[in-house]
């Protein structure tokens, strides 16, 4: 291989952090072509003067994340199975124009929300741990916020979000997830985003794809503004490509929904592979792709893949994330990344549903951002989350060791674990109610109204969540599942 112009001098970030963004570029860009073999690490250390352990960890983090294969005889090579990038400096992206102001002609009532707190063992798949969060730190941001504001922000305006905290996002996500981005647009959580993109992009009768097993919210919010959902299959690698091309041909899809890094519910991490020819695919059949990104920060193995939002040269992907795994829920902060004409029309919308945001969470946010509380706090929860991860693989080893018919692959990072029962899970979740255990089951995770529906005839998986419990109760509530989901 020939050498490469990487650039090794961004303060702040390690070495073979850099190494790696520059060769991770490098491959994206076709500059080395799939299959072909890397240099030596000798090689390498001394063309970009790094010592060899820093040039190993820069290619085990790619092979880790799937650029890279590594043969004990042969060195380092490129990943044989990466598309051609012929997409590439494309600066167009399709049109998207919004659809008239409509109300669906009918319009399901949500039910009650369900009170998790009623529940001694709770293994839902997002949900963090409040006992962790700095209240007392947090509290002192607000005060600060209050003792100096600008009461001309109490005022309406600033719709997109409180420019000190957008700031501070878009720092945030250049620093961790290589994404730059001229504007955001800030939410009331990414169900709000979501809502706003489903009815500034959607028309009824509009197909919009879908994994297969999904975020019951997202599939509600798209059904409530009249798309029909077109379910895509999956297999242990993520969404399935070919028949993604099959479905495209089939049906005039407008937009794609998609959560690539820990799918919902599933945990898979999609491959760069994949993540490449989907992106071919959606560009040359006009397609949007929503990627939303929901416990990015939390990934054990290796540094988590960057979004694909952050190599988009076509401009078609709409991203959306939130700190709600991070914080709680009731921040009320989801964002949204897009072209300048996508969050134009978004931030439309917004105004007309949602015309004011609130200025104290958000002003508090940034400062906490700011004055490094806010990574401090991050820090900390991935190495607690990190420990309930590995404890949550090491009880179910227990339970495989024990004879129980368990299946399932740990994944690389996020809030839960896929688990195959190979038992029907089906009422699993009614039973366990009874017993103050909260569980999500498979059956949950399939829309009834997709006009291409591809349901099992058994359900035996479930999610469960090990971040928002002691790993004691964990333990003990696991064992009720067992004890129910076995029982003669």
């Amino acid at each position: 291989m020939q050498p490469l112009d990487i650039k090794l001098d961004l303060p702040g970030k390690a070495k073979y952090l850099q190494l790696a963004q520059g060769l991770r570029t490098a491959i994206i860009n076709g500059d080395v072509a799939p299959a072909s073999k890397l240099s030596s690490v000798r090689k390498m250390a001394d063309i970009y003067q790094l010592n060899r352990h820093t040039i190993m960890n820069a290619l085990q983090l790619l092979v880790a994340e799937g650029w890279l294969i590594s043969n004990e005889r042969s060195g380092y090579r490129v990943t044989d199975s990466l598309p051609i990038q012929s997409s590439i400096g494309v600066k167009t992206a399709p049109a998207l124009q919004p659809t008239p102001y409509q109300f669906a002609n009918t319009l399901e009532v949500p039910s009650v929300g369900m009170d998790l707190n009623a529940y001694k063992y709770n293994f839902a798949g997002g949900l963090p741990d409040l006992a962790s969060f700095p209240q007392k730190e947090f509290k002192r941001a607000i005060s600060h916020v209050c003792d100096h504001i600008d009461i001309s922000k109490l005022h309406y305006g600033e719709v997109s979000g409180c420019a000190e905290l957008k700031v501070q996002i878009k720092e945030y996500l250049h620093k961790t997830r290589n994404l730059d981005t001229d504007d955001i647009l800030i939410c009331n959580g990414s169900q709000e985003a979501l809502f706003l993109i489903a009815k500034a992009f959607i028309a009824k009768g509009d197909n919009i794809a879908v994994e297969t097993l999904g975020y019951p919210p997202a599939r509600k919010a798209f059904a409530a503004c009249g798309a029909q959902l077109v379910d895509i299959k999956q297999d242990d690698e993520g969404l399935c490509v070919d028949d993604l091309k099959a479905q495209l041909m089939r049906f005039p899809i407008k937009m794609l929904y998609l959560t690539p890094l820990h799918q919902y519910p599933t945990t898979v991490t999609l491959s760069p592979t994949r993540r490449l020819q989907i992106y071919q695919l959606c560009y040359s059949h006009n397609v949007m792709i929503i990627e939303d990104d929901y416990d990015h920060e939390f990934h054990y193995r290796c540094q988590p893949l960057q979004p694909m939002a952050a190599d988009d040269p076509a401009g078609i992907i709409i991203y959306v994330s939130t700190f709600s795994k991070i914080m709680f829920s009731a921040a009320r902060i989801g964002y949204i990344c897009a072209a300048p004409e996508v969050i134009a029309q978004l931030t439309a919308w917004k105004q007309l549903m949602n015309h004011k945001n609130d200025v104290i969470m958000q002003l508090a946010v940034a400062h906490w951002m700011k004055e490094g509380g806010f990574e401090r706090h991050l820090k900390r929860m991935t190495k607690l989350y990190k420990q309930r991860y590995e404890a949550m693989d090491s009880y179910l080893m227990q339970l495989q060791a024990q004879g129980y018919p368990i299946e399932y692959i740990k994944p690389d990072g996020g809030m839960a674990m896929w688990v195959n029962f190979n038992k029907n899970t089906q009422h699993l979740k009614a039973q366990l109610a009874k017993q103050s255990v909260y569980l999500q089951t498979e059956v949950e995770f399939y829309f009834a109204n997709s006009v291409r529906s591809l349901k099992p005839i058994n359900y035996s998986n479930a999610r469960l969540g090990f971040a928002g419990q002691s790993n004691e109760s964990m333990q003990l509530g696991l064992s009720l599942i067992i004890q129910q989901t076995y029982k003669r």
